[in-house]
C-alpha cells in the first residue's frame, strides 16, 4: 500500500483517538458511560445501531461466503437484520417498561437475583466473544494491507479500540460510530461495490462467468441457513450489545424507527458484500485464504487514495462493533456482578472508575482469546450459539407470559448452558443440534417448573 493510503488509515486512527479524548470529558456518570444519557436522535441512533451490529465478521465473513458460495452469502448477515427488525417491531415497547440498563437486570427484576447473575455470566461471555471477533479482523485487515505479523496487528487495531472506549464510554463509541457509519456506507456501497463488479467486467460478464450455482440463494445449504437463523436472528434479539443501544435513544419512537431501519440497512449490506466476493472470483481465482479475500480485493483492484478510503471502511465496521461489544461486556461484569454483590453503595464516580477498569481488563482478555483463536466465524459461532441456547426462551417468556416463574427462569438458563456447551464439545462448534438442544431443553425447564413452582413475586417495575 503507497504512502497516501497508508496516511489515510493512521489519520483515521488518529481521529478515534481524539475523539476518545473528547468522549472521557461528556463521560461524568455511570448512565452517561454505559447509556450516552439516554438521549440520542434518529440519526445517530440509526447510525450507531447499524454500525454495531455489522462487524468484522458481517464484512470479511461474508465476503468470504460469497467468494465460497455466491449469492447464498448473503444469508449470514440477513438473518441479523432479520432479528434487529423483529427486535425493533415487537420488543421496544416492553424493554423500554422495564426500565433496565441490561438485559441481565430484566431477567433479575422478573426471575431473582441468581438468575441475574447467571444470565450476566452468559451475556458477558457472548459479548466478549463477538469483541474478539472484530480484534481478529483488524488483525487481518492490519497484517494484509501493512504487512505486519498478525499478532501484532491484533495488538496494534484492539489496542486503539480499548483506549477510546475506556476513555469515554459510550459518549465515545457513539461520536465514533457515526464516523464510522458514515465511512463504511461509503467505501462499500459507493467504491468497493461498482469498482468490484466493473474489474470483473461488468454485471452481464459476472452473470455469464459464474456458474449457475452461484447465484443460487440456497448453495448455502438449508442447514446452514437455519443455523444462522438459530444463531443470528435470535441471538440479535436477546444481544446485550443490541439492548444496550436501544437505551440511548432518546424515545421509543425513535429507537423502534431507528432499529427497523438498520435491519434493513443491514439485508443491503449483506447483498452488496456478497456481490463483491463474488466478483472476486473472477478477479482472484485462485485465492490462498478465503477469509482474506476482501482485504486482496481491495489490493488488487482500488486505486490511490480510494484504497485508504475503503480500508479505512472496513476498520469502520471492526471497530464500531468491538467497541460497543466491548463496553456491554464491562456493562455487565459492573452493574449486574460488581455493583449488586460488591459494591453495593458505590457513588457515580467511582461506578465510572469501576467500568473503566472492567473494560481495560476484558478489552485486554479480548486480545488475548482473539491471538488463540484466529478465525473469525469460528468465535461468532460459539458466541451466538451460547446466546441463542441459553437466554433466548428466558427472555421472550419473561416478557410475554405471565404465568414464567422465578425458579424456571433460573434453571432454565442453568441447564440450558451447560446442554449447549456440552453439545458444542461433542458435536462440534460448526453443528447446529446444540443450539436446538438447549433451546428445547430450555423450553421444557421453563414451562415445567413455571406450573410446579409458580411465582411467589410478581414483576417488579420501578
Amino acid at each position: 500500500m503507497n504512502l497516501l493510503d497508508t496516511g489515510i488509515v493512521l489519520l483515521y486512527f488518529a481521529v478515534l483517538i481524539t475523539v476518545g479524548i473528547i468522549g472521557s470529558k461528556r463521560a461524568k456518570t455511570s448512565e452517561e458511560y454505559a447509556l450516552a444519557g439516554r438521549n440520542l436522535g434518529l440519526f445517530m441512533y440509526l447510525g450507531c445501531m447499524a454500525a454495531v451490529i455489522l462487524g468484522g465478521a458481517s464484512t470479511i465473513g461474508t465476503a468470504k461466503l460469497g467468494y465460497q458460495y455466491g449469492i447464498s452469502g448473503l444469508w449470514f448477515v440477513t438473518m441479523i437484520g432479520l432479528g434487529v427488525v423483529i427486535l425493533g417491531l415487537f420488543m421496544i415497547g416492553p424493554i423500554s417498561k422495564s426500565k433496565v440498563t441490561t438485559i441481565s437486570e430484566f431477567l433479575g427484576k422478573k426471575y431473582n437475583s441468581q438468575t441475574r447473575l447467571i444470565s450476566a455470566a452468559v451475556s458477558t461471555i457472548y459479548t466478549l466473544m463477538v469483541a474478539v471477533t472484530q480484534v481478529i479482523g483488524l488483525g487481518t485487515i492490519i497484517n494484509a494491507v501493512l504487512g505486519w505479523d498478525l499478532t501484532v496487528s491484533m495488538l496494534v487495531g484492539g489496542g486503539i479500540v480499548l483506549f477510546y472506549t475506556i476513555l469515554g464510554g459510550m459518549w465515545s463509541v457513539t461520536m465514533t460510530d457515526i464516523i464510522q457509519f458514515i465511512i463504511m456506507t461509503v467505501g462499500i456501497f459507493f467504491v468497493m461495490l461498482p469498482l468490484s463488479v466493473s474489474k470483473a467486467g461488468g454485471w452481464s460478464t459476472l452473470v455469464d462467468q459464474l456458474p449457475a450455482k452461484y447465484w443460487d440463494l440456497a448453495n448455502l445449504g438449508w442447514a446452514q441457513i437455519f443455523q444462522y437463523f438459530l444463531l443470528y436472528c435470535l441471538g440479535l434479539v436477546v444481544g446485550q450489545d443490541i439492548w444496550q443501544r436501544i437505551f440511548t435513544a432518546r424515545t421509543d419512537k425513535i429507537a423502534r424507527q431507528g432499529t427497523v431501519f438498520a435491519g434493513i440497512y443491514s439485508v443491503a449490506y449483506a447483498i452488496a458484500i456478497s456481490l463483491i466476493g463474488m466478483s472476486a472470483i473472477i478477479i482472484l481465482p485462485k485465492i490462498g485464504n478465503p477469509q482474506n479475500v476482501f482485504a486482496e480485493l481491495s489490493l488488487q483492484i482500488l486505486p490511490p487514495g480510494m484504497l485508504g478510503l475503503v480500508l479505512a471502511s472496513v476498520c469502520s465496521a471492526l471497530m464500531s462493533t468491538a467497541s460497543g461489544t466491548l463496553l456491554a461486556s464491562s456493562t455487565l461484569l459492573t452493574n449486574d456482578i460488581l455493583k449488586p454483590f460488591f459494591w453495593r453503595d458505590a457513588g457515580e464516580r467511582k461506578m465510572v472508575v469501576i467500568s473503566r477498569l472492567m473494560t481495560f481488563l476484558l478489552g485486554g482478555l479480548a486480545i488475548v482469546f482473539a491471538v488463540w483463536i484466529q478465525d473469525i466465524l469460528v468465535a461468532l459461532d460459539i458466541a451466538y450459539a451460547i446466546l441463542s441456547g441459553a437466554i433466548f426462551v428466558p427472555v421472550i417468556l419473561g416478557f410475554f407470559w405471565k404465568r414464567a416463574s422465578v425458579k424456571a427462569g433460573l434453571y432454565s438458563i442453568v441447564i440450558s448452558t451447560l446442554v449447549v456447551v456440552t453439545g458444542l464439545a461433542i458435536e462440534g462448534i460448526t453443528s447446529t443440534n446444540p443450539i436446538m438442544y438447549g433451546i428445547a431443553a430450555s423450553l421444557i425447564v421453563m414451562v415445567t417448573l413455571s406450573y410446579l413452582l409458580p411465582n411467589k413475586k410478581e414483576f417488579i417495575e420501578e
